[in-house]
């Protein structure tokens, strides 16, 4: 379940409480979700789809 995980804000964001960005759960799978709207839903990758999504070059 999503609220019994532990949430990483992104470092982009300056990791602010007021600052618009995203957060990270990082499990078997990983989770990402909104920070200013925690309760609106997930969006849900396989850690190794994750992996390569962080460490594509632009």
């Amino acid at each position: 379940m999503a609220g019994d995980r532990v949430w990483r804000k992104s470092s982009y964001s300056g990791a602010t409480e007021d600052g618009n960005c995203v957060e990270v759960s990082y499990a078997s799978d990983v989770l990402v979700r909104d920070s200013k709207n925690a309760g609106a839903g997930t969006l849900m990758f396989s850690a190794p789809a994750w992996r390569t999504f962080v460490q594509r070059q632009p």
